[in-house]
């Protein structure tokens, strides 16, 4: 990803079969595609769950949810500079606009099923991003065409109301092997042993954002039944760290393999090795995938699993969130 300066935006996604990705950096002069007006968002409202209350004044209120966010752009695509004539202005601004109406079209996005474009933004100094899809876009003004500059409208719809940090940060919390329990008969020479690691302390996680966020879990064979425990930030009376929730998954992974847990709503998704679906390996006490969340604050992580090896090792990943850019 391109470092932005202030008040850029950059929209990119991965290219589909001979559809092409995106790379399109804009909002500036520099850009050669600039904002006319700053964006405006528009919150989609969400599904509201209140129920009248029946024979008598007044509503209960219930479950609500929140929709998308529509993000609008009004864009100037600039070439004047790009030629000394008329003509060769006017070639180059109808090549611009067409460019950046095919990025906007985002074929190979929307042709596939879940898959989402990357909005980043620095706003402030810092840099944020969004998840969505590249929607309308049209000409609003093509009086200067042939001048080299034509107004458009653009609009991008995000799969919900967050924005993350663009940095990532992850954590890998480690884990010992599992405990010697005996010899069996028969014996053979030359005998060996392992001797279990001291207990690790929990991985720490210092969640920052405003809002929840949430992780994507990867889990490294070889091993069986690997645990993940996730404490904090809250703590009991006695003063501990509070025991939040606990992704387990009922499976065997062997060496060189892997299984990703991505609970974040565009993908949702438990795959090993990248390929195959093993969401029904979840085990029962682990939360729904909507409920995997980490919360805002210091917490902790560890992981336990079934690996005589002593190899096996997970990661935690996560962008901090926020309600605005």
């Amino acid at each position: 990803m391109p470092e932005l300066r202030e008040g850029q935006w950059h929209l990119a996604y991965d290219g589909d079969g001979p559809h092409p990705g995106a790379d399109l950096t804009f909002g500036t002069l520099a850009t050669g595609i600039y904002l006319l007006s700053e964006p405006a968002i528009d919150y989609v409202d969400g599904t509201l769950g209140d129920a009248p209350l029946p024979l008598q004044d007044g509503v209960r209120f219930g479950q609500d949810t929140t929709a998308t966010t529509t993000i609008s752009f009004e864009l100037a695509v600039d070439t004047v500079a790009s030629s000394p004539t008329r003509a060769g202005r006017h070639t180059a601004n109808l090549g611009a606009v067409d460019t950046l109406l095919a990025t906007w079209d985002a074929a190979a996005v929307r042709r596939r099923m879940g898959a989402v474009a990357v909005l980043r933004t620095n706003q402030g100094g810092r840099v944020r991003r969004t998840y969505g899809r590249p929607r309308r876009i049209a000409p609003a003004n093509t009086r200067f065409t042939r001048q080299g500059s034509t107004s458009m409208v653009a609009t991008f719809v995000s799969t919900g109301t967050l924005w993350f940090d663009d940095l990532e940060e992850s954590t890998t919390p480690t884990v010992a092997p599992a405990p010697i329990r005996g010899l069996k008969a028969p014996l053979t020479a030359a005998l060996s042993q392992r001797v279990p690691a001291p207990p690790q302390p929990p991985g720490a996680m210092a969640v920052t954002g405003t809002v929840p966020t949430w992780p994507v879990i990867t889990v490294f064979g070889p091993g069986r039944n690997p645990t993940l425990t996730f404490l904090g930030p809250g703590r009991t009376q006695a003063g501990d760290l509070e025991q939040r929730m606990t992704i387990g998954l009922d499976l065997v992974l062997g060496e060189g393999e892997w299984v990703t847990i991505d609970p974040r709503p565009w993908a949702r998704t438990m795959l090993r090795n990248g390929t195959a679906s093993v969401a029904g390996a979840l085990t029962r006490t682990s939360p729904r995938m909507q409920d995997m969340v980490l919360p805002p604050g210091l917490q902790h992580v560890r992981y336990s699993v079934t690996d005589d090896t002593g190899t096996s090792r997970a990661t935690v990943s996560w962008r901090p969130a926020h309600r605005f850019y």
